[in-house]
């Protein structure tokens, strides 16, 4: 009875946990078809896509979208690329002060990017920088760089080097070993890494904010401040079309990449006796 009694709180927690993470997500998608939606969302039988024809444009939607994806993705791809490279002698090699440095790294993931943003901001000025979108990139891939390159010496910690001496033997460098031998048994860490930060820089709107100066440079993040008035007014049906759409892509990314990140590292039959 009192196993009983404790599965079923159990689930009735999770039920809760569920319907509280459920309920915005239900407001967004009824507001989005709703012509008069309003702050609460109210179940309905009239449908439109007036929302959706109206954010459906090139300024509202289509180039903050291309922004976003020009960014989170470049952003993603140097940190994966440099989280690497940084990682192989991290797991490989019997570093002096290699506790010190993931200590260092596991303290500066503690540290908020808008602390930084300041300094930062004079620093864009100073190099004539201000408005960069590559230079905000940069930015943006040596802020995620600290717990990325965590992440990814872990899971290179999970390959064995036997692997990399077997290809040693055959000639390989350790540029082909990680590039042949490491970077494919360790793809679903790879792609844990590249959704990570993909996600995170989706989200990201202060620093995009600060650092971008035209509107035309400005990821869907920032456009969406658009649908808040001067006066507090909220275009409320607009705004959650905009959100679904906005919501689209990073989904669309998780499910390709689904499979990666659901698999295990399995290593039968790397090795050939």
């Amino acid at each position: 009875m009192t196993r009983i009694a404790a599965r079923g709180a159990a689930l009735l927690s999770l039920l809760v946990i569920t319907l509280a993470f459920l309920g915005p997500f239900l407001w967004v998608l009824v507001s989005s078809v709703q012509p008069e939606a309003s702050l609460s969302a109210t179940p309905t039988f009239t449908f439109s896509l007036a929302n959706f024809q109206a954010v459906l444009t090139w300024e509202t939607i289509i180039l903050p979208l291309i922004n976003s994806v020009v960014i989170s993705g470049s952003t993603a791809l140097l940190t994966v690329l440099v989280a690497g490279l940084a990682a192989y002698p991290l797991s490989r090699y019997q570093l002096r002060y290699r506790r010190h440095f993931m200590l260092t790294l596991l303290f500066t993931t503690g540290l908020p990017v808008t602390a930084i943003l300041v300094p930062v901001y004079a620093m864009f000025f100073r190099f004539n920088l201000y408005g960069s979108v590559p230079a905000m990139v940069l930015f943006l891939t040596a802020s995620s760089l600290p717990f990325s390159i965590w992440m990814m010496k872990n899971f290179m910690d999970g390959v064995p080097v036997s692997l990399e001496e077997a290809a040693w033997v055959d000639g390989a460098g350790w540029v082909q070993s990680l590039r042949a031998v490491v970077g494919p048994l360790m793809a679903p860490g790879i792609a844990v890494v590249a959704i990570f930060v993909f996600v995170g820089q989706w989200g990201n709107f202060f620093a995009p904010f600060v650092l971008l100066d035209t509107p035309e440079k400005q990821p869907a993040a920032v456009t969406i401040y658009t649908f808040f008035s001067t006066y507090g007014q909220v275009a409320y049906g607009q705004l959650a079309a905009f959100s679904v759409l906005y919501t689209a892509p990073a989904v669309i990314l998780y499910v390709a990449v689904n499979k990666y990140l659901a698999g295990s590292f399995n290593f039968g039959g790397s090795v050939k006796g």
